[in-house]
Formats: structure tokens, C-alpha cells, sequence
């Protein structure tokens, strides 16, 4: 199968994980993708991770650039049967439409929702897709109101496999200390964790831990903060260093301000295939993962559950348990074949499509046609 999709790749976004965990499943498959992706110089995120695949070509700015601009050459030169479309407000949007219709000819469409909640921009409205899908049903809902339900499908956000490791032996690669007990915040949030700095160091006192921060952005913000030892790692790791820095880890903490509206967490669906325990603050961003990951709604629970975690108790024991069923339904090969599946569906659409489409005959054809019909009919009955 050919494919196409227009995303933004290694990246450090949402979108661009997901893009990226169900892509390269695809290559994995045996079929054909081409990436349109950003421009190295104004992209969808804080910085670019790793190198681009021989099949990734940059052609396009954000939607929020000065002056918005897609270079059409490169998709409309190319060859595909299946345009898919992650993020579609971050795109520029007018541009893309301006060439939409040269590919809904010779492609099925599916528009891949990242939105919290309906876009206010008239311009996100102003393409005919195929499909929409979105990954559970809080976007469904509020789809609902824009397109109808056969176009809407339902295919969850992709995780890693699970790819457990050994600590002992990640922590000597990482030059990292064996004898701690590491908590580990990683990304671009690190401001969303001050809230919390004061509760790791009273969990200090009763474990020794090290807070492991593995981050390029707002590093100055720990300064005169006593949290106990703290280790900061400047880097935006590629997929492979985070889960070394996952496996050497005893807890990943992840506390996210709430948000209105249908979110997912991009970083628990990226980390949790590391089997590395994930404490979160309670939100919406975790409401699909009850059971998979372990959240707090005060510095109480916190602590409680911190505690339990680093000394591998019974609520470590049955997030791990539940983790692995978890992993089974939503890793990246078995949600990029659900897509697969889509695809082809779509496909034999466009095909019964185009077998039913009644023969256009010129009015010309028409009139000799009519003028035959009827020498005919005098010649039979001239008999």
C-alpha cells in the first residue's frame, strides 16, 4: 500500500509520536510511506530529535508562521493511495486545500484529530475528508457535531511495545548511580513539576532518591530549590537514549497542569512500553489509563503512592500486571494495523465507487444512438 502522510516527524511533540510510532509499524509491514513534514526552521515543537528517514521530505511551515507556506511540488508529484493528515490546525491549512482536490483524485483521505475541542478556525472546516479519526470517545463526542458517524472512526493513541530493560546495566551506560532510588521528570514542562519539588524531598528523607531532570528548557528554574540531589541532563533524547534513561529510572513523574477538553498523554503512551512506573497528577490527560498509570490528586497521595512505588508494593504490583494487557490492545503494530484495515475499507469504497458511476455518454453519442434506434424499429417494421 502507498501511503502518504503530511505530520510532523521527530519532533518532540504529540503528534509527531504518534505519527512516528505508527509510520515506521508501516515500513515494518512492507509498505510505501512518504512523510511531509516541517521545515527544519519553524516546526511543531521545541526541538528536532534524531535524523530524518530516507522516505521524509520537509516542504511546509506552521500554521502560526508569519507568513504560512507549502511548497505543493513534492505531493503532488508523488504517488499514493492514502493521504493521512495528523494535526491538521498546525498545518497551513490554505495552502493544503489550495491542492486538495489533485489529491482526493487519486486518494482516500483520513484527518487524524489532535484537538482538545472544536477549532474556532473557518478554515479547518473547508476539506471533504474520507475519515476522521480520533482516539477515543470524548473526541468523538464533540465530532459528532461537525461530521457525521460513518465518517468518524475510533482508533486509540499508539504505545511502545514493551521493551523491558536492566536497570543495573542502563545505569552504568548512563554513568548513573546504583545505589539510588531515581526519579525521573524528562521534557519540555519542567515549570508544571514546581508544584511537587517540595513533597520529592520530604519522600528524601525517608528514602534516599535522586531527582534525575533530563531536559534543554526552563533548566534555571530549579535553582535555590532544595529538593535534595538533583542530576540535570541538557538533551532532548531520540526514542532509543529515553528508554535507557526509563530503564535506569525507579519512577517516571509526570505532573501536567489539567486542560479542558479531550487530551491524552503523548509522554505516558511514549514511556510506558519501558514497563518504568508512572506517577501523574490526575487529569484528564491520564483518563483513559486508569489501572496503567498511578495518579495523585494531592501531596498526600503523592507521597503515598511515591513511596509504594519505590519499594515495589502492592500498587506497583498490579499497575505492572495491568500494564502488560494494556500494552497487548494499544502497541504501535497492532493501532497502525487497525489503520491498515481502515485504509482498505476505504479503498474498496473508491473502487465500488467507481464501478457504479453511470456511463457519461456525449450528447452527440446520444443523438446517433436515438437516430440508429429508430432506422431500426423501420426496418422491422418494414418486415
Amino acid at each position: 500500500m502507498k501511503i502518504a502522510m503530511m505530520s510532523a516527524w521527530n519532533e518532540d511533540s504529540g503528534a509527531s509520536t504518534h505519527a512516528e510510532l505508527i509510520g515506521r509499524e508501516w515500513v515494518k509491514m512492507g509498505h510505501d510511506l512518504r512523510v511531509f513534514s516541517f521545515f527544519p526552521y519553524d516546526f511543531h515543537g521545541t526541538v528536532l530529535v534524531g535524523e530524518d528517514e530516507e522516505y521524509v521530505l520537509r516542504c511546509f511551515t506552521t500554521s502560526s508562521y508569519p507568513t504560512p507556506y507549502l511548497d505543493p511540488r513534492h505531493i503532488l508529484e508523488e504517488d499514493f493511495e492514502i493521504f493521512v493528515v495528523h494535526d491538521l490546525g498546525m498545518l497551513p491549512k490554505n495552502g493544503l486545500f489550495k491542492i486538495f482536490h489533485h489529491i482526493q483524485r487519486k486518494s482516500r483521505t483520513v484527518t487524524v484529530i489532535h484537538d482538545n475541542c472544536p477549532s474556532p478556525d473557518p478554515s479547518f472546516y473547508q476539506f471533504d475528508w474520507d475519515r476522521v479519526v480520533c482516539f477515543d470517545d470524548r473526541y468523538r463526542e464533540f465530532l459528532r457535531r461537525y461530521y457525521t458517524d460513518e465518517m468518524i472512526r475510533l482508533i486509540p493513541f499508539p504505545c511502545v511495545p514493551l521493551r523491558r530493560g536492566n536497570r543495573e546495566a542502563a545505569r552504568a551506560r548512563l554513568g548513573l548511580p546504583l545505589d539510588r532510588k531515581i526519579l525521573l521528570i524528562f521534557g519540555q514542562r519542567l515549570k508544571d513539576h514546581l508544584a511537587i519539588l517540595p513533597w520529592i524531598r520530604e519522600v528524601n528523607l525517608r528514602l534516599s532518591c535522586l531527582l534525575l531532570v533530563v531536559s534543554q528548557k526552563d533548566l534555571d528554574v530549579l535553582e535555590g530549590i532544595d529538593v535534595g540531589e538533583v542530576e540535570i541532563r541538557k538533551e532532548s533524547p531520540s526514542i532509543q537514549r529515553l528508554y535507557e534513561y526509563l530503564h535506569a529510572a525507579d519512577v517516571l513523574l509526570v505532573h501536567r497542569l489539567p486542560k479542558k477538553g479531550a487530551v491524552v498523554s503523548s509522554t505516558a503512551f511514549q514511556c510506558l512500553g519501558s514497563g518504568c512506573p508512572i506517577l501523574a497528577a490526575k487529569s484528564g490527560f491520564f483518563e483513559t489509563l486508569k489501572g496503567v498509570v498511578v495518579t495523585y490528586s494531592n501531596e498526600e497521595e503523592f507521597k503515598t503512592h511515591l513511596f509504594d512505588l519505590l519499594t515495589r508494593g502492592e500498587r506497583y504490583r498490579s499497575t505492572q500486571k495491568a500494564l502488560e494487557e494494556f500494552l497487548k490492545a494499544n502497541s504501535a503494530g497492532v493501532v497502525a494495523m487497525q489503520y491498515i484495515e481502515l485504509f482498505k475499507v476505504m479503498l474498496e469504497e473508491k473502487r465500488m465507487t467507481m464501478l457504479q458511476e453511470p456511463l457519461k455518454i456525449s450528447p452527440r453519442l446520444m443523438n446517433m444512438n436515438t437516430g440508429f434506434s429508430k432506422s431500426h424499429q423501420n426496418v422491422i417494421s418494414s418486415h
